[in-house]
């Protein structure tokens, strides 16, 4: 697969993590798709494929494989934790963990077919392609609801607050910290994170164990990883890489 990320577009950096394209070949000619595992990442995204499916995908939980039967291009925006709603007229998030959404159920069919007709219709450049993306974002955000931002802001600096600390936090003292109970952070999470505080932390922890775990010689030590990266032990960091990848640390990166 060709996989190439741009920076977030002006004014949305603190919004959108980043755009992005992909190409993906398919399986053999009359052979099995091929597929690529994807795993958690605390981010949604919405895609546009040349296929002409366009739709938004929700906070995930747990990995999942995505098959191939034929080359697939996708053109994507990433967003930050706790900022996709405002793109989406509002929508609680939690309602779509694990799943996704046709792009017309959330900006209705007139706008979701102008513009994957714009982006696949003709033939673009990339460059292309991404500024009618860009185009799109601003014109959502505009259409957002007063006072929409306000309505994020606890989420997003809990969020922020998270991934400083690589997941290492407790949901009692972020709570504390923020001058809100633990049940209104938890609300709060539900509707524009889409993930409770404890499973984005837990996946936030992860990533950054698996990040450290990449940069670690073969030999690693995962019990001194483990504690290093906020674990209670080693056996809660090898129950997360299989929650999150399906397979034991060493099977899953075996041979990276």
């Amino acid at each position: 697969m060709n996989y190439k990320e741009f920076p977030p577009p002006p004014g949305l950096a603190g919004l959108v993590d980043c755009l992005w394209l992909s190409d993906a070949a398919g399986g053999p000619a009359g052979g099995r798709a091929v597929s690529h595992r994807v795993l958690p990442d605390n981010r949604t995204d919405i895609l546009w494929q040349d296929s002409g499916a366009a739709f938004f995908v929700g906070m995930m939980s747990s990995w999942f494989d995505v098959p191939a039967a034929r080359r697939v291009r996708t053109v994507a925006v990433r967003f930050r934790a706790g900022a996709a709603g405002l793109f989406l007229g509002g929508l609680p998030l939690a309602s779509l963990l694990d799943g996704r959404a046709d792009l017309e159920l959330l900006w209705g069919r007139a706008d979701a077919d102008r513009l994957g007709d714009a982006l696949w219709s003709v033939a673009r450049s990339d460059a292309e392609r991404l500024a009618l993306v860009t185009q799109a974002l601003y014109a959502r955000l505009a259409l957002a609801a007063p006072g929409a931002r306000a309505a994020s802001a606890l989420a997003l600096r809990a969020v922020a607050e998270l991934e400083a600390r690589g997941g290492a936090l407790r949901v009692e003292t972020l709570a504390d910290g923020l001058d809100v109970s633990r049940q209104h952070l938890a609300a709060q999470f539900r509707e524009h994170v889409g993930l409770s505080p404890k499973l984005f932390a837990r996946v936030c922890r992860f990533r950054a164990a698996r990040a450290a775990a990449l940069d670690a010689p073969r030999d690693r030590d995962w019990a001194a990883l483990a504690l290093d990266c906020g674990y209670f032990d080693q056996s809660h960091l090898i129950r997360d890489f299989q929650d999150f990848t399906g397979a034991s640390p060493d099977a899953h990166l075996g041979k990276r």
